[in-house]
Order: C-alpha cells, then sequence, then structure tokens
C-alpha cells in the first residue's frame, strides 16, 4: 500500500496549521509516522547538545570579556567591538540563538493518524 499526499494538520504555538506530507513508500502509516516521531526526537536531542555546547562556549566568553551575552551583542552590532573574541563569541552566540529556535519549532511539532 503506497502513501502519498497525506494532509497534516498540526498545532504550533496556538496556530493551526496545515501542510502536505508526500509520503512514497510501501510501509503502514504507523510505522511511517513512528519513523518520523524518531527522527524528530533524535533532532531535538542534537538541538539539545548544541544548546549544551554553545551555552558553555558564550559563558566562556562572558567570563573572559566581562560581560553577558546580551551586553556583548549590542556592542557587536553597533560596531564598538571587533576583535577576534568578540568575533568567536558572536559566531557561537548565533549558533546558540539557531539550536534554541530549532529546538522550540521541534517542540512544537506532534504527529498523530
Amino acid at each position: 500500500m503506497k502513501q502519498t499526499n497525506n494532509d497534516i494538520k498540526t498545532s504550533f504555538i496556538g496556530i493551526d496549521m496545515s501542510f502536505t506530507l508526500n509520503i512514497e513508500t510501501n510501509y503502514s502509516p504507523q510505522e511511517v509516522c513512528e519513523a518520523i516521531r524518531s527522527a524528530l526526537e533524535h533532532e531535538k536531542h542534537v538541538a539539545k547538545y548544541k544548546i549544551k555546547r554553545y551555552s558553555t562556549i558564550c559563558q566562556g566568553y562572558e567570563e573572559k570579556l566581562g560581560y553577558s551575552s546580551s551586553e556583548l551583542r549590542g556592542m557587536f552590532e553597533a560596531g564598538k567591538i571587533g576583535d577576534s573574541d568578540f568575533v568567536d563569541w558572536y559566531a557561537a552566540k548565533r549558533e546558540l540563538d539557531h539550536w534554541n529556535n530549532k529546538l522550540k519549532i521541534l517542540s512544537g511539532v506532534s504527529l498523530s493518524l
């Protein structure tokens, strides 16, 4: 039994969202749902690891430079600082923000048949 063009509905931050998921496989909908659920859980695990890693890096720069991340971001974006430590901090902070956002998105996804 080949599954294709299954309409998926989900709720994210109080907004109902619909999209089409094309599933081209001979596996049952339950097996497909479980595989997708497992992939989502794995990606959440990766995101949590990355958040911990980049949080530690940012915290190290905060301690070394004597400013909080919000203070460093404001100074960096205003062009007031620019040495390599600040550039490295900024790259780590952007990654931290990216993975935090990704985890929020993944945490808001649920699957049901």
